[in-house]
Order: structure tokens, then sequence, then C-alpha cells
């Protein structure tokens, strides 16, 4: 709703799903990032059988997150003067073609070496463009759809998809690719895809009402300028997005030092997402109780709890528990500080910081990816993770000071 609007009474959780606008939406990001997490795992088993390469496993990440940095900021923009609805169901389209063409390249030529992996990368950086066009006006449609009193439950509630896709889609998808093949996954992820598509095709239009205004990226970069606490957010959302790249890029390596395949892949993959599920059962008390940018602070130390002790890892179950407990701190530190930047913005710059969340966030996404397959290969897994988890903390403290004295001053 437009932020003129006068204050209403917040709706409770089971009255915002039923609600006609948010529901559909709500529903259909389940089906995506299913989709989304069904076609990672898969793709990284595929890509790590054919070549036993982590970089190559990387390599998949940087096709489909390099796109954030190269294509966010102009989505963004358009996201704050164009219908953001119509620009989610384009992006979604352009990612089910991602999927559906490697789903085809499978069923044709086949996935066979170095060849195929190439391929899978390239899968995955047509998805990639699909998430830099849709993603930014996903996240700046969300207010829109419910009251102002109702918007720090409404993005807890964004955060559950995802979440559960986290839990259920890295099993589907290691289950599917395993038995199934890559031809019955990729076709899969594509049909979830498009499903998505066609609901929020159906929904109606809602076009911003920032035409005639300044709609540069350069425009929120300033905003950042004079708003010092989201940029200190977004910085504390970099580190969450460095922090949780290793669960899909190391898996593979990690799952086959504890001789497994696909199937431990799968188990750790979900490990994380049932951990995420766990956080975001405890952060609204959390929240209430220490306040959003604490809830943040602790969630990134969490993270690197839970990332750190894989190293020592030398049983599937022990490794599960770690990424359980990574998982959480996902949650908490990831919707901390989301929910702090979504109740600072201003609707008219939404869709261009959302996009710079995005860059911040899923644009981390390749750096961390190419820097855990160097090291991996060069060194080994453990080294690869531990530095990840060093990162995390470093963030964690750097940031602490900083985003307890600024995001608490009024905005």
């Amino acid at each position: 709703m437009p932020e003129t609007s006068p204050p209403l009474a917040a709706r409770r959780v089971p009255e915002l799903l039923r609600d006609r606008t948010f529901g559909p939406f709500f529903i259909g990001q389940i089906v995506a990032n299913m989709g989304v997490w069904i076609h990672n795992v898969a793709a990284a088993i595929v890509v790590w059988e054919l070549t036993r390469s982590t970089t190559l496993v990387a390599a998949i990440t940087i096709g489909q997150f390099a796109p954030q940095i190269l294509l966010t900021p102009w989505s963004g923009a358009r996201a704050d003067r164009a219908d953001r609805r119509r620009q989610l169901v384009v992006g979604t389209v352009i990612t089910a073609t991602g999927t559906g063409l490697l789903a085809l390249w499978s069923a044709g030529p086949g996935l066979v070496g170095t060849s195929g992996a190439y391929a899978v990368v390239l899968g995955a950086t047509v998805v990639g463009i699909g998430f830099a066009i849709g993603g930014p006006a996903s996240q700046a449609l969300l207010p829109s759809l419910v009251r102002r009193t109702e918007l720090p439950t409404a993005i807890t509630l964004s955060s559950v998809p995802m979440t559960v896709a986290r839990a259920l889609g890295p099993a589907v998808g290691a289950l599917l690719v395993t038995t199934a093949g890559p031809t019955v996954t990729f076709t899969i992820t594509t049909v979830l895809q498009a499903t998505y598509g066609l609901m929020m095709f159906r929904r109606t239009a809602t076009a911003s009402h920032v035409a005639r205004r300044d709609t540069r990226i350069l425009a929120a970069v300033a905003y950042l300028g004079r708003d010092r606490p989201v940029g200190f957010l977004l910085v504390g959302v970099t580190v969450v997005g460095l922090g949780v790249d290793p669960v899909i890029t190391l898996a593979p390596a990690f799952a086959d030092g504890l001789g497994g395949g696909g199937d431990l892949v799968g188990l750790i993959t979900s490990a994380f997402g049932v951990g995420a599920i766990l956080g975001f059962i405890v952060q609204p008390r959390m929240r209430r109780r220490l306040g959003i940018e604490r809830s943040g602070t602790i969630g990134l130390i969490v993270l690197a709890a839970g990332l750190g002790p894989l190293v020592l890892a030398t049983t599937a179950t022990f490794a599960a528990l770690t990424m359980i407990v990574a998982g959480a701190g996902m949650t908490l530190s990831l919707t901390a500080f989301t929910t702090a930047i979504q109740q600072r913005v201003p609707d008219a710059l939404r869709g261009r910081v959302m996009a710079l969340w995005s860059i911040a966030f899923l644009g981390s996404r390749p750096v961390a990816a190419a820097l855990s397959g160097l090291l991996s290969d060069t060194f080994s897994e453990d080294v690869a993770l531990l530095t990840a988890t060093a990162i995390i903390l470093l963030g964690a403290v750097v940031s602490r000071p900083t985003l307890t004295r600024e995001v608490s001053r009024p905005g």
C-alpha cells in the first residue's frame, strides 16, 4: 500500500495467507524456490560427476549470480518506474528458458564430459539473467501487497518459501538426478518456474507511481550516503551471501570425502534448509528481545559456528547437524537485515535499493564461489570452508558496533 495511506490494524498470519493478493504471491514463491533449489543441487551433482572439479562446480554459481552485478542496477531502476509484476513474469520466463534449454540439451546431445559441464554452466547463466531481471521487482513488490503495519510479518513470511525450498529442494533434486536423470530433473524445474510465471501473469498490474521522478540507480546510491544505516545493513547482507555459498559449492567435495554421492549432497544441503526453518521459528522472539540489528549480528555468529565444524565431520550425521546450525544462522541474519532495510526505504527507491540488495546477497556469490573453488582445488575443501568462516566472523565483529549505533537511530 502507498506509504501515505492511514495505518490499519495488522492481520494475523492465517488472514495474510488467505488474502487474495498476498496468498498467491506466497504460494508462487514456494513453487519458484523449489525449482531453484532442485536445479542448483542437480546441476552441482551433474558437474561434479562429470569432472570431479570444484572449480567447475563453482562456475555454476558464477554463471548464475554474475548477472546480478551486471543487470540488477538496470532492472531495479525499471522496477521503480514500470509494472513490477510484469517485470517479475518476464524474469521468470527467462529463468524457465534456461532450465528448459538444459533439459533439451540433456535429452539431445547429452551431458558428457567437460562439454556437458559447460552446458550446465551456460544454462545456469541464463537462469541467472532471469533472476537479475525478476528479483528486484519481486522484492519491491512485496510491501505493496500488505498494510504497512504488516510489513515485518510479511517479510518474515516471505523467507518461508526460501527456507522450505532449502530444506526440501536439495533432497528432491539429488533424488531426481540420481534416479530419473538430468533430463527429467531439469524438465521438472522448468515446469515449476513456468507455473510461477503463469500465477503472477494472472494477477493485476502493479505499476510504480514514480515515473516522473529520478529513477537512476545513482539516486539510490546517493540515498545510501544520506541514510548510512541502510548501507551498513547491505554490508551485513553481503557477508551472509559470502557465507552461504560453500553449502552448495563445497558440498560435493565434502560428500565425496565422507564416502557418499549425490544422496549425501542432498542431505547436507537439505539439513541447511531444515536449520533455516528452525531459524524462522525462533527469529520473531529474538527480534523482540534483542532488536533487529543484534539479531543480524548474532545470526552471523551462528552461521559461522555451523560452517566451521564441518571440517571435523567424519559421519554424515555430524555433517548434517553442523548444517542445521548454519542454516539457522542464515535465516536469523538475512531476515533481520532485510526487514530493517524494507522498513527504512521509501517506496520510490525500493526497486533500486532492493537491486543493491540483490547485488549484495546474490552478486557476492560468484566471488565466494570462485574463492571456494580456487582454495579447494589448490589446497583443500577444509581450507576453503575455514576461509569462509573467518570472513563471516570478521563481518560480525566489524559490523556489530556500527549497526547497533546507526540502525537503532531513527532513519
